[in-house]
């Protein structure tokens, strides 16, 4: 991995953003060395920024797919930075702050790992895309798996590629996938109410919770096996807390509970 100068301020705003936007990922972040830490923030937030078009509750269809799709066409631009900046502009007043600056998570990201990121940005950006022009219709295992890998799947993929660059780590790219899913399942155990009240359901036809939990709890021996697998360093330090995490989550709410409490967070990530 190259050295790489950091801007200060283009970092510092960053990680503000990620401890506005989720608190599973923003302490592993924050606690990865130089060059590692703006790699994955910049992902991170990256991703985030698509997501958050994708789950906007005031944007139709239509415009999600329309701005998804119009951000996947950026990355096949020579400047892929100046693109985003020039594409993203006239929605500025109808996108989240995380969404509107993508350009400046995209330039926090170190040169010689950009090609990576890209490439999964840009995938993520067409299967988004995708799945709102279907308005998320699952109806199978096989639509959940899918979707699951469109979007956290290619995140596990993403992060396997993004350790070998910075050290050479090696790791299983499936079982990438199964951490990847896994956490993203249990964001659809938690998050089934309010899905419901947009019109989706992640659940395939005929799946109750037990149904779920059982998906979610396979993935998640799939994460277990991912990280006992890689050797001590960044990755296995960043990949413990959100795996932690999503074991905790999916325990309660298979007990009846729902969300874990900023206590019961803290006790985790100080143990860890």
């Amino acid at each position: 991995m190259e050295g790489i100068p950091i801007n200060n301020v283009v970092l510092n705003d960053a990680m503000t953003m990620l401890k506005k936007t989720s608190r599973t990922f923003y302490i592993p972040i924050s606690h990865l060395d130089t060059g590692l830490r703006e790699a994955v923030a910049s992902a991170y937030l990256c991703m985030r920024a698509i997501d958050e078009v994708e789950d906007h509750p005031d944007l139709n269809e239509s415009l999600k797919v329309e701005i998804l799709m119009g951000i996947q066409e950026t990355f096949n631009a020579p400047n892929v930075i100046d693109a985003v900046t020039e594409f993203l502009l006239p929605y500025r007043e109808q996108l989240p702050e995380v969404s509107w600056r993508l350009d400046e998570w995209l330039n926090l990201c170190p040169s010689s790992a950009a090609p990576i990121v890209n490439r999964y940005i840009q995938k993520m950006s067409l299967e988004m895309a995708e799945w709102a022009a279907c308005n998320w219709k699952i109806e199978t295992e096989e639509d959940l798996d899918r979707y699951t890998y469109s979007v956290a799947g290619m995140v596990g993929e993403m992060l396997s590629d993004l350790w070998f660059w910075n050290d050479g780590t090696q790791s299983d790219s499936v079982k990438a996938i199964g951490f990847g899913r896994g956490l993203q399942a249990v964001n659809i155990l938690r998050n089934r109410a309010e899905d419901r009240t947009r019109g989706v359901d992640f659940f395939p036809k005929g799946w109750e919770m037990k149904d779920m939990l059982q998906y979610t709890r396979r993935n998640l021996e799939l994460a277990d096996s991912y990280i006992a697998e890689l050797k001590e360093g960044p990755a296995l330090k960043f990949c413990k807390i959100p795996l932690a995490l999503a074991n905790a989550t999916v325990k309660l709410i298979g007990s009846g509970g729902n969300k874990l409490t900023r206590d019961a967070v803290l006790k985790i990530v100080s143990r860890l």
